[in-house]
């Protein structure tokens, strides 16, 4: 019922920053809640950030808090996340994802995902 497409990574210096979009498609998400999730190589994906469907709501993970911030655009189903002071451990595929309902941490909550985008943060 969703289509999602990642955007916007890319490889940038420590310190620097990126914007990545996830473009919704197929019908209206403003009921949806996003997440952002990541996934280094050899390591499970973990929980990035979400929000809720009316943006008033949002969590992060203790390792990007203060560094990104997740927001949403629902005129344009668009959901994006400023990520700031990148460093080496950001580096992974990106992908964000969407449900029904309430904002969630976990990545079994989320029905529909994106195919992802690479974040490479040179030292």
């Amino acid at each position: 019922q969703v289509h999602l497409v990642e955007s916007g990574g890319g490889l940038v210096q420590a310190g620097g920053s990126l914007r990545l979009s996830c473009a919704a498609s197929g019908r209206t998400v403003s009921s949806y809640a996003w997440g952002w999730f990541r996934q280094a190589p050899w390591k499970e994906r973990e929980f990035v950030a979400t929000i809720s469907p009316s943006g008033s709501n949002t969590d992060y993970a203790d390792s990007v808090k203060c560094r990104f911030t997740i927001s949403r655009d629902n005129a344009n189903n668009t959901v994006y996340l400023q990520m700031n002071s990148l460093q080496p451990e950001d580096t992974a595929v990106y992908y964000c994802a969407a449900r029904v309902g309430s904002y969630a941490w976990s990545s079994r909550m989320y029905n529909y995902w994106g195919q992802g985008t690479q974040v490479t943060v040179s030292s």
